[in-house]
């Protein structure tokens, strides 16, 4: 008997902090497997983070997320940096943000030169395809999986159900529905406290057992480095400032004020403080100025850039990066077309993500000091209702343009449909690592393609 009481001491007793080297390998893996935008990047962190590595507790996880979706920009990015900023400071943070799109940067530029040099990307196409089922899969592990653990009162049922019909239906701007389920959260949770109260997250895993403890649990403190204080904030933004201006003022220098690259690196870091809402929402006003008013590109090459994020690794913003590129093919302003594009792709990469990591840095030590005020839970719980409908409309959306590509008139892609299945079997029921189940997605589909030529 006593033995058996160790034991379960020992299951309950709080894990050891993560080693810096463990971490640092899950974020190089991360930005290579992470697939699917938002949805599925926020459906495999918390598949890898809270299910399986149990490196942070599922209260926690979801009030970083909630955090991160009031933001401009990539939210997916912006919660990988705050979660690595928890484990380990400023520097896990910098470490999860950057590797978190460094592969997608170069993957797209690949990408970028051969759609312009050669107007397609039949090489890779078959391996994209396969990518995508198992992307669909992962979105509805994670419509399933959040969804039970941050719905437990009817009330954010219906908030989540009235999320997914505003987006989906009614096409409203997701931050407005974002900002009106936390005043709702906020102003129910004050009047009808009985009817909104936060439940507490769910103690058990997915098979019924209990859920081993986290390394950053629900009621951990905070660590002593995200405790906020007015020098550390004045000194991050002053950091931030000079890792923007110094290389504007380099780039005026050699190129001057009114070259193309330094009209994107003014244009695109002010497009990332206008981006709530998501890469889609962002693109729509990247494009009406690029292909209008700068006349950088044709709508027809920002919609296909569109359509190689969507199957590349890392943020679906990265389509920024595109844009970027031809802006830079089309306007080589005396260098070669092939430097023009790759100088204005990374400009823009990094005028797009330098902000997402000063917006984590600057207030994250600030909301993880609100994390236990009662005055908020209630509007924060109203935001993961609402997320949790956001990512319902998001799997529909994405599964209806894998499985029906032609429109339901057109006919299911039924092999689509039986790899979509099947991938989340291995997810949900199997637990297979996703990494394996992507990687296998992309087998499948370069086989079809060299057997069948689809």
């Amino acid at each position: 008997m006593q033995a058996r009481s160790s034991d379960l001491a020992h299951s309950d007793a709080v894990p050891a902090p993560v080693p810096f080297a463990d971490a640092f390998r899950f974020w190089v893996k991360l930005g290579f497997i992470s697939f699917g935008g938002p949805a599925g990047q926020i459906a495999i962190m918390h598949r890898e983070l809270v299910d399986r590595r149990r490196w942070i507790s599922e209260e926690r996880f979801l009030h970083a997320l909630n955090y991160c979706m009031l933001l401009p920009g990539p939210e997916a990015q912006q919660l990988a940096i705050y979660i690595g900023w928890l484990m380990h400071r400023t520097l896990g943070g910098i470490v999860a943000g950057a590797f978190f799109v460094i592969p997608s940067v170069f993957i797209l530029l690949a990408l970028s030169y051969t759609y312009a040099a050669y107007g397609e990307v039949a090489a890779v196409a078959g391996v994209l395809a396969g990518f995508k089922p198992v992307v669909v899969a992962i979105v509805v592990e994670a419509v399933l999986k959040i969804g039970s653990r941050a719905l437990k009162r009817q009330v954010y049922y219906a908030i989540a159900a009235a999320a997914f019909l505003a987006i989906y239906a009614l096409h409203v701007p997701f931050p407005l529905i974002v900002l009106s389920a936390a005043l709702i959260g906020l102003i129910g949770g004050q009047l009808l406290p009985g009817l909104f109260g936060a439940a507490a997250a769910t103690a058990k895993t997915d098979d019924g057992r209990a859920r081993r403890a986290s390394v950053i649990d629900d009621h951990a403190p905070p660590p002593a480095h995200t405790l906020p204080s007015a020098a550390r904030f004045a000194r991050t933004l002053a950091v931030g400032v000079v890792l923007w201006l110094v290389p504007y003022l380099l780039l005026l220098a050699w190129r001057g004020s009114a070259s193309l690259h330094a009209q994107e690196y003014r244009f695109f870091t002010v497009a990332a403080f206008v981006t709530f809402g998501g890469a889609y929402s962002v693109l729509a006003y990247v494009t009406q100025v690029a292909t209008t008013t700068l006349g950088w590109l044709t709508h027809t090459q920002a919609v296909d850039g569109l359509a190689l994020a969507e199957t590349t690794p890392g943020p679906l913003i990265m389509v920024l990066q595109f844009v970027g590129f031809i802006a830079g093919w089309n306007h080589p302003e005396g260098m070669t077309p092939l430097a023009s594009a790759v100088v204005g792709a990374l400009v823009t990469t990094y005028a797009t993500f330098l902000p997402s990591f000063m917006f984590i840095l600057l207030g994250g030590p600030y909301v993880e000091v609100i994390r236990g005020s009662a005055f908020l839970t209630s509007a924060l719980a109203g935001v993961t209702a609402a997320v949790v409908g956001v990512i319902l409309n998001l799997a529909l959306v994405f599964g209806g343009a894998v499985i029906w590509p032609h429109g339901i008139s057109g006919g299911a892609d039924w092999a689509a449909l039986v790899m979509s299945v099947g991938a989340f079997a291995l997810l949900y029921r199997y637990k297979v690592d996703v990494l394996w189940v992507v990687l296998g997605g992309g087998a499948v589909g370069l086989v079809g393609r060299l057997l069948f030529g689809r």
